[in-house]
């Protein structure tokens, strides 16, 4: 029953889905700016809010997941969770270079900041992380899983500070979320406890600072 509960969670929870996750809980739970000049996810039209969640789909969860399952069935990676090490590079890889992707086409498709800051900062967080990881990968197996939640955590964390109004159970939700994660991969014997909070500090760091701190008065 435990076993089952934590391949549940490992699915349901897989990292290509968090940055929707994170889109859904900050775009349509009720948050105002701090900074009048950082257009409102909240407020943002209907429309421009299904377009950024089709291209979050596209580029962050169908494109990779494709990519994976051919990357499967051809034989490239032995199982859909990569539980080998030496079979992630690529993957990771993959990540990364949708993540840069959907990044530079916010930047160079709506400059200027027209859209909220989050929209750039969010695949901008997924390709540094999936970069740093392609790196540690060679040293340890670190956990993707809690990563992803880790992202979320940091991403909500670095939301919330910025608002005025916020739900801050929102902020909980993402911190239960982690912890099921954790627990299921644990729970599943993918990975040691260091391999856990490792994916999951480093992400939450990116991801909190990517998400408080862009445009860094480079871009």
């Amino acid at each position: 029953m435990m076993v089952s509960f934590a391949k549940f969670i490992s699915w349901i929870f897989l990292p290509l889905f968090i940055p929707l996750i994170a889109l859904f809980l900050t775009m349509y739970i009720p948050s105002e700016e701090k900074d009048l000049s950082n257009p409102s996810l909240f407020f943002l039209a209907d429309e421009i809010k299904n377009q950024l969640i089709l291209l979050f789909f596209i580029f962050g969860t169908l494109a990779p997941g494709f990519s994976f399952i051919l990357m499967y069935r051809r034989q490239l990676i032995s199982t859909i969770e990569m539980d080998e090490k030496t079979e992630r590079v690529i993957p990771l890889l993959i990540v990364f270079s949708y993540s840069l992707i959907l990044f530079l086409l916010f930047l160079f498709k709506a400059p200027n900041g027209v859209l909220p800051k989050y929209i750039y900062a969010l695949p901008l967080s997924g390709a540094v992380i999936s970069i740093i990881y392609v790196v540690i990968n060679h040293w340890t197996k670190i956990s993707l899983h809690a990563a992803g939640g880790g992202i979320l955590c940091g991403y909500l964390c670095a939301f919330g500070i910025q608002q005025l109004n916020f739900d801050y159970r929102i902020i909980l939700i993402g911190f239960i979320i982690s912890g099921l994660v954790m627990f299921a991969r644990l729970a599943l014997n993918k990975h040691s406890p260091f391999q856990v909070y490792l994916g999951w500090n480093i992400a939450f760091a990116i991801a909190f600072i990517c998400n408080l701190y862009y445009p860094f008065n480079l871009i």
